[in-house]
């Protein structure tokens, strides 16, 4: 059980068991008594996946078999719901049963910490040292309580929608919203966000259809990912209902997809930019933009043009939800120094919210946005490239053995390029990966997969000619380039002996 960017994802009846799920939620117990936080409750929930609730019910079952109380959902719930659940409880941690975005047949665990943000490393770290010992040590587990009758009453069912709700309509501008009433269609994807997203927008006065509302565990044969592809109904029905906007949420509501009036998939880097610009010139908000390193540098343009401080994480929300917690800008806070945070593959929150990513609050900022400007996204797109100058954005995964994998890490490490076809590189940021920042501002950014031989190419450029000569350099780099020759005479050593 190894946990990633984003908790510990596996296929379901293969990795993700209830015996792992049980020895996992047994360690998450053992930290919490280490920590001396087991006077506090833990907040369950789960998200639409096939047995989602059962998982969840035999993680509250462990927990309560270890004397712990457990504020368990009474329904499906999105990921950043259990976050601010976390802080509004004061609660010592979280556990969430998703997978958030990834294909039906994998389940997952997202634990969350008892200041709302994803567990750090050194928290996860150390629960997977307790599941290593648990396992091989035969340390009894709990699945039945010395006395059942007490850990069944410290198990509580919640509804932890009205304070969530109330909470998100406290961060929006109603008045924003009566500027224009918008026609929105909204897909869910099957996912946690139906009753928050669609009831939220009707609420503030728009206009909502919704589709994909109803529980579907094989998420029509993919995953619930707001992507391109993913998005292709949504766009056909913004066109044919003549609406303005789209919006979408994932699996467990914690990213966005958007859609603009005519069918347009904007990607999440040009809509982070977008309401980076937004929130400091509607809130009047100064301070700092926390976004990770392969995230779009049309942000920083705003942070430059508008005087705010810009900080750059390594991937994965947890980083930029502790630059939040830094700033002391969690909730109940709209002080502190914090604007908003960004992550290039859907992730947003803001000041005064959770230090989560929050798909649910990002398509409402961007229907408050659309409201209030009365233009449509690619109106607002023209008028930004104008001030901070065109940011066109592509990431590509591109698949490797894990002999060009380990030859490109040697290489970058020990002897970085000065130069990929042609390009003459300015300089390396090496914060998570390594982003090639060519002169003129264009970069280049290789990021590898920790559990499978996929290379991760980010490219950004000022016009699609140039993002496509940065895509072909970067898929020479990693397929032609002098560590995949390595790779190759490597292999054919192999083969000799």
């Amino acid at each position: 059980m190894k946990f990633g960017t984003s908790g510990w994802r596996d296929i379901i009846a293969e990795g993700f068991t209830f015996p792992n799920l049980r020895i996992c939620t047994q360690a998450i117990a053992e930290q919490i008594f280490r920590e001396k936080d087991y006077n506090k409750p833990i907040v369950v929930g789960y998200d639409t996946r096939f047995l989602s609730e059962q998982f969840a019910a035999d993680a509250a079952r462990i927990l309560a078999n270890n004397g712990l109380e457990v504020r368990f959902s009474d329904r499906d719930v999105p990921t950043p719901v259990v976050a601010f659940e976390i802080i509004r409880t004061n609660a010592a941690a979280g556990i969430n049963i998703t997978a958030s975005h990834n294909p039906y047949d994998y389940n997952g665990l997202k634990l969350s910490t008892g200041w709302g943000g994803p567990a750090l490393p050194e928290t996860t770290e150390a629960i997977e040292r307790l599941c290593h010992v648990i396992r091989t040590e035969d340390v009894a587990l709990k699945p039945k309580a010395q006395d059942a009758s007490l850990a069944g009453k410290l198990i509580r069912r919640e509804n932890f929608h009205p304070a969530y709700a109330k909470h998100v309509k406290s961060l929006l501008d109603p008045a924003a919203f009566k500027q224009r009433r918008l026609r929105i269609v909204v897909d869910v994807l099957h996912g946690t966000g139906h009753g928050y997203l669609p009831e939220l927008l009707r609420e503030m006065g728009c206009e909502v259809d919704v589709i994909h509302e109803e529980r579907e565990v094989t998420f029509g044969g993919g995953g619930p990912d707001p992507s391109t592809e993913g998005l292709k109904e949504l766009a056909a029905l913004v066109r044919r209902r003549k609406a303005h906007l789209g919006l979408a949420t994932d699996g467990d509501a914690d990213r966005f997809g958007v859609i603009d009036a005519d069918g347009s998939v904007i990607s999440a880097n040009d809509i982070l930019a977008l309401l980076s610009r937004y929130v400091h010139q509607s809130r009047g908000w100064t301070g700092i933009i926390a976004k990770s390193v392969m995230t779009t540098h049309a942000i920083d343009a705003v942070a430059r043009k508008y005087g705010l401080e810009l900080k750059e994480t390594p991937v994965g929300f947890k980083h930029i939800a502790e630059v939040m917690k830094e700033a002391d800008s969690i909730v109940p806070s709209k002080d502190g120094q914090f604007v908003m945070g960004a992550e290039e593959s859907g992730g947003f929150t803001m000041r005064g919210h959770v230090p989560e990513k929050d798909g649910i609050l990002a398509c409402l900022m961007v229907a408050e946005m659309v409201a209030s400007t009365k233009k449509s996204i690619k109106e607002l797109m023209k008028s930004l490239y104008e001030e901070v100058g065109v940011h066109l954005t592509r990431r590509i995964n591109i698949r490797a053995t894990s002999d060009i994998v380990s030859h490109l890490k040697e290489q970058f490490s020990s002897k970085p390029p000065t130069e990929i076809d042609g390009l003459h590189v300015h300089r390396i940021v090496e914060l998570d990966g390594f982003k090639f920042v060519f002169q003129g501002g264009s970069w280049l950014g290789v990021r590898f997969s920790g559990t499978e031989p996929i290379v991760r190419l980010y490219c950004e450029g000022s016009s699609e000619k140039q993002l496509e000569i940065l895509v072909k350099a970067g898929e020479n780099l990693i397929q032609t380039g002098p560590a995949a020759r390595r790779a190759a005479k490597a292999g054919h050593r192999k083969v000799a002996r």
